[in-house]
């Protein structure tokens, strides 16, 4: 998967499958622009991480839910590397906190589409002006988008069904510029993500009933991710690739 000289762009790109996304992307010869928003300290790793490959990156502070933000992000990476923007990986989103429709109220249920609909939306639309023939968009959904998530993520659930959604539309739209729009749709991935949302027993419980009998890591999304960056797959778009242990099936 040779992805040198093409410039991609990662946001939420500092922590678990955002920064092993944005390692392997480097590695495969890209330059990386890591985009970030709480923790400067794990934007540095990363990008330290990228160094220490042999790769070359930038990392950019920014809240993808806001226009402003993203357009200094897109900014910053044009003005690093050139106009052209060849791959995109919207990771930035969130659980935010498990709550039952009884447990939630407006203000968080749009939270949480804000922090994983919207910033997909706002960052597409600032990067498309910016991609070329044979660019490409990776967006991260989620199992969860397909079952409706475990207790209490109906929100998150219904943010990446959106994102799911949002895939298929905007690779219609674009397809005719070369322009591919996919996503990755992880299952139970060993991630702080579930170090904070999700019990031991229930990790455990998930990890019994699937076909591979574990959970997944970080780089085993980041290797789907770089697949769907490069140009072997230059026929594949409005997807929604499962990646979960075959725990469920498309």
């Amino acid at each position: 998967m040779n992805l040198k000289g093409k410039v991609a762009i990662v946001t939420g790109g500092t922590r678990d499958i955002g920064k092993a996304i944005s390692i392997k992307l480097a590695k495969e010869g890209a330059k990386v622009v890591v985009n970030y928003y709480h923790n400067e300290a794990n934007a540095n790793d990363t990008l330290s991480a990228i160094k220490a490959s042999g790769g070359e990156g930038i990392i950019v502070k920014g809240d993808m839910t806001q226009s402003a933000d993203v357009a200094k992000l897109v900014k910053e990476a044009t003005t690093a590397y050139g106009q052209a923007i060849d791959i995109l990986v919207n990771n930035a989103g969130g659980l935010v906190a498990r709550k039952t429709i009884a447990e939630m109220d407006e203000t968080f249920f749009n939270k949480v589409i804000q922090l994983n609909l919207n910033s997909t939306f706002l960052v597409c639309k600032a990067v498309l002006p910016h991609m070329n023939s044979g660019a490409s968009i990776i967006n991260l959904s989620s199992l969860a988008a397909r079952d409706g998530g475990g207790g209490g993520s109906i929100a998150y659930a219904t943010s990446k069904g959106a994102i799911t959604t949002f895939t298929r539309g905007l690779a219609k739209e674009v397809g005719p510029k070369n322009i591919r729009v996919n996503s990755l749709c992880p299952g139970m991935i060993a991630t702080s993500f579930h170090d904070t949302f999700t019990t031991d027993e229930i990790r455990e419980k998930v990890a019994g009933i699937t076909p591979l009998r574990r959970e997944g890591t970080a780089e085993e999304i980041a290797n789907a991710a770089a697949f769907l960056a490069s140009s072997e797959t230059s026929f594949i778009t409005g997807t929604n690739i499962d990646i979960n242990g075959g725990l469920a099936f498309s």
